[in-house]
């Protein structure tokens, strides 16, 4: 609590950090953040690194799925999805321009020049996170928007989190009917579907399963198959 009964009309200073407004102590007098948020944004910025390479990993294991709107050869059949919520925060756009543009705000309070790293977000990403955890220091003591700052990486933080720990998960979609041939021949013919949050795709009726990119490929060959067969028939 803070004494100011000689000054009625003096406003005791507080932490700019949407959501936190907290009064600033003696010791952090002159700072525009206070230590708690300054603590939790660089918390932040640490678990952001591994968090982002996690992603990128996930991101890895859809890159060779179709893209909505892209080629067909013919085929019906819908396209099994990537994860969109992944790619937004990985490619251009995402995690990387978002620091990147705190970044520059600093650079700019400093009359420094823009971040001079502009490659892959992979590359860019570390580059990034170092520059701020180096600089968060001068930001809570001297610059007056790092409250804003703070916030968008702790909303940076908890969306990396929440596609890391799979927290949203995307509804299924068809992508066709079972390829799969009983014993006699015959095609299984059961609805398919996935959903972004899984490279796996099983059939609920005979069990087969397509559980790599190699297999997604040959799974997609053999619908095209069918396909191609069921047009011969008809004609």
């Amino acid at each position: 609590m803070h004494d100011n009964s000689d000054q009625a009309d003096y406003q005791w200073p507080v932490c700019v950090t949407p959501r936190c407004g907290r009064q600033l102590w003696v010791a952090e007098a002159g700072r525009y953040a206070c230590r708690p948020c300054e603590d939790r944004a660089r918390k932040h910025l640490t678990e952001l690194g591994p968090l982002f390479r996690r992603l990128t990993e996930t991101g890895t294991l859809m890159r060779g799925a179709r893209r909505p709107g892209g080629a067909t050869s013919g085929s019906r059949t819908p396209p099994i999805p990537p994860r969109l919520e992944v790619l937004a925060l990985t490619a251009n756009g995402g995690v990387a321009t978002r620091l990147r543009d705190i970044e520059d705000s600093w650079r700019k309070a400093l009359d420094w020049t823009v971040a001079p790293w502009r490659g892959s977000p992979v590359q860019a990403v570390p580059r990034h996170l170092k520059f701020l955890t180096d600089n968060l220091p001068w930001a809570v003591d001297s610059y007056e928007s790092v409250g804003q700052d703070v916030d968008d990486l702790r909303r940076l933080h908890a969306e990396c989190a929440a596609v890391a720990a799979n927290e949203h998960r995307p509804g299924r979609v068809n992508i066709g009917r079972c390829p799969a041939r009983y014993d006699d021949g015959t095609l299984c013919r059961a609805d398919l579907t996935a959903t972004a949050s899984s490279h796996r795709v099983r059939c609920g009726t005979c069990g087969e399963r397509w559980e790599t990119l190699g297999e997604w490929k040959q799974l997609r060959e053999q619908q095209d198959a069918v396909l191609r067969e069921n047009a011969g028939v008809a004609a």
